[in-house]
């Protein structure tokens, strides 16, 4: 049964609603419907493909990403939100991947993990809202469940889907994250923004393993985010040399993204870097015992993937940085490693360096 809204009548409230995230944070909210029949074939194209590599989860809830309302009974809108992440203080990104020494990690893994805070801020915006309205089913989400965040965000007017496939918007570019309310409100919906991307291909000239195969197409089998984050085992070899000194996520897509050059310094303090990690050498990085990693990346997002592979990906990265005396003693001190995993990609980055046997 859909939901009556008492007064304000739902036109005031989904003002208050947008004016309530901006008080608590939030850069822009905006408010979509839940039919989404064009991203269903294309997510259901997308599977047929196999592009989704081993990311099983993708497959294995099927539709239901299409499908708000099949994911959570009774919903009717969906509140979408987005948060500013870019570092103001980070090292110069081009200047960490020409430097082959250096490590080089996604701008928006250097702070704490944004899914907390997150989630946080969207249960103060309902909770905003059940003090204006009383009690209303809602759950909130920011990358953790079957939900298509772009085509929500860009179905709320908050962006258009670029051909990198992430969110842009005219005015911010794409630095932020997106988190979502799913609500039984009958809100009314926002306009879809237009696309702008025109006929700039940048972010599919610039990727290095050839990962955007088309415009608003990517494989995430050659995706540099996955090949770091997701794959859990060995990193094929012929992408390896592409990978340079990306460890943990790959920005270049964005990096060369004309509209971000209107992108905003984020406010949140949590997402300044920590411990450094905008500015340190691999061999560091490579030399953290498990202990370390585990204690200095608590609150990070990095600290999911794992000590392995954070060994496997840094040991890929001194593979393709230039042979010196110093890379090739780290490397040594990881050859007999108990994970096989672990000395497999050693031996390919000590073999790059002409060190075999």
């Amino acid at each position: 049964m859909q939901r009556m809204i008492p007064e304000p009548d739902p036109i005031q409230l989904a003002l208050q609603i947008k004016a309530w995230g901006k008080e608590l944070g939030f850069q822009a909210v905006g408010i979509a419907g839940v039919d989404m029949p064009q991203a269903e074939v294309r997510l259901l194209e997308w599977l047929a493909a196999g592009r989704h590599g081993e990311m099983d989860y993708m497959a294995r809830h099927g539709t239901k990403r299409a499908r708000p309302a099949e994911l959570v009974p009774g919903t009717l809108r969906v509140i979408s939100a987005r948060i500013d992440y870019q570092p103001p203080k980070a090292r110069d990104s081009w200047d960490v991947l020409n430097d082959p020494t250096q490590a080089f990690i996604s701008r928006y893994a250097l702070g704490r993990d944004y899914h907390k805070l997150m989630r946080n801020r969207l249960q103060k915006l309902a909770g905003r809202i059940t003090q204006a309205i009383g009690p209303f089913q809602h759950r909130a989400f920011t990358d953790s469940a079957p939900v298509m965040e772009v085509e929500l965000a860009q179905l709320a007017g908050l962006g258009w889907r670029g051909k990198h496939t992430l969110l842009l918007q005219r005015e911010h570019g794409s630095w932020f994250f997106l988190g979502e309310l799913y609500t039984d409100l009958a809100l009314p919906v926002d306009a879809h923004a237009d696309k702008h991307c025109g006929t700039c291909q940048a972010c599919i000239d610039i990727c290095p393993t050839r990962a955007i195969v088309a415009p608003y197409q990517v494989d995430a089998r050659r995706c540099i985010s996955y090949l770091t984050i997701e794959l859990k085992g060995s990193i094929p070899v012929e992408l390896r040399p592409l990978m340079g000194n990306r460890i943990y996520g790959c920005d270049d897509c964005q990096l060369v993204c004309p509209w971000n050059k209107f992108a905003q310094p984020t406010l949140e303090a949590d997402f300044h870097p920590r411990h450094g990690l905008d500015n340190v050498a691999l061999i560091d990085l490579f030399n953290w015992s498990e202990t370390e990693f585990d204690a200095r990346l608590a609150g990070s997002a990095i600290r999911r993937i794992g000590h392995e592979q954070w060994l496997r990906n840094i040991a890929v990265a001194l593979g393709n940085a230039p042979p010196s005396s110093g890379i090739i003693r780290a490397l040594q001190t990881k050859r007999d490693h108990p994970s096989s995993l672990v000395r497999e990609h050693v031996a390919w980055a000590l073999e790059r360096h002409g060190v075999v046997g």
